[in-house]
């Protein structure tokens, strides 16, 4: 008798280990189909985009079952490098900087870009950041510049927040009328708190090796991390203050090896732009319709940024029929 009951346990353990893996084989073969769609959109995008962008994903997808959304997350400058140096297969690049696209796109591998969305500046930090019950608008370079406190940014070369960072620095220097204050953050910051893109800072943060980082006031919110407001005339957030933004400029390397070119002060402006040839472009123009449309704007907006409403482009002539009704010339 315990001999049967012991061959129908194994006999039992044994079709339940198999529904398992025929469930496991369907799940998998479910993921693969979606990913293997013959219709894909491919997308490179701005690390700050990555949340705002996998919610628009869902909700595209959501809408067209057919389609398969394919995103790849970067810094902006290396999101376009992609394209221009790799050649890698593309429809459309997110950035967040609107000088990126017509610094390594435009003319040769875009026609276009169309002005989005808007963000600022902040100080991003975590519950056990030294000083973090302290520190304030006014104040925050002094708690930067002490010696027990370590704070970072991103790559200015790989990210537009990384020389965005470097504009707030000199812009601080003006608004406090603090001497040399700029070389004094740069000295204080080692390469080992300088990382390829912004959202890179949020594991620095959270393991307690950062106590503060240069980052997108959206980045925070959307990761639900504490962040001090930087005053307007330096958090590169307001129209209104682009005639101070614009005295500063910070150098990163161009398009050719050994060039330099230099970004202006400015408000903060996202750009996409759809690449010439796209792989798949009755899609590609399907998804930005529907990102630049007001469901995608509301998207966008519950992410922390503020869409550009309507989103405007100074290429308008050239932007594909379909989404002209969408956009504004400039």
């Amino acid at each position: 008798m315990r001999l049967r009951l012991s061959i129908r346990s194994d006999i039992d353990r044994v079709i339940t280990m198999k529904k398992f893996i025929v469930l496991c084989i369907i799940l998998l073969l479910s993921l693969h189909c979606k990913e293997d769609a013959s219709r894909k959109i491919i997308i490179f995008h701005a690390g700050s985009l990555a949340v705002p962008m996998k919610h628009l994903k869902t909700a595209y997808e959501k809408k067209n079952s057919d389609i398969a959304v394919l995103l790849e997350s970067s810094g902006s400058r290396e999101a376009a490098r992609k394209v221009r140096d790799l050649h890698r297969d593309c429809d459309i690049v997110a950035s967040a900087d609107s000088t990126v696209i017509y610094n390594l796109l435009i003319p040769e591998h875009a026609d276009f870009c169309i002005d989005f969305a808007t963000n600022e500046m902040a100080i991003m930090y975590h519950k056990k950041s030294r000083y973090a019950d302290r520190i304030n608008r006014d104040n925050w370079y002094r708690i930067l510049l002490r010696d027990d406190v370590s704070y970072g940014h991103s790559d200015p070369d790989k990210d537009p927040c990384g020389y965005r960072s470097q504009l707030v620095w000199k812009l601080a220097e003006k608004y406090y009328r603090e001497r040399d204050l700029y070389k004094r953050l740069r000295a204080g910051c080692p390469p080992r708190n300088i990382r390829p893109k912004e959202v890179d800072l949020i594991a620095l943060l959270e393991a307690g090796v950062l106590d503060y980082a240069f980052i997108y006031r959206s980045v925070a919110i959307q990761h639900r991390m504490p962040f001090l407001e930087l005053p307007e005339e330096i958090n590169l957030g307001s129209y209104r203050f682009n005639s101070f933004y614009k005295q500063v400029r910070h150098p990163v390397t161009g398009k050719k090896p050994g060039e330099v070119i230099y970004h202006e002060g400015k408000a903060i402006v996202y750009g996409l732009t759809m690449v010439k040839n796209p792989q798949n472009l009755p899609d590609a123009i399907g998804f930005l319709e529907f990102m630049l449309g007001t469901e995608g704007r509301a998207i966008i907006d519950r992410d922390g940024q503020k869409p550009v409403n309507p989103p405007v482009s100074r290429e308008r002539e050239r932007v594909p029929e379909r989404l002209k009704k969408l956009v504004r010339g400039m």
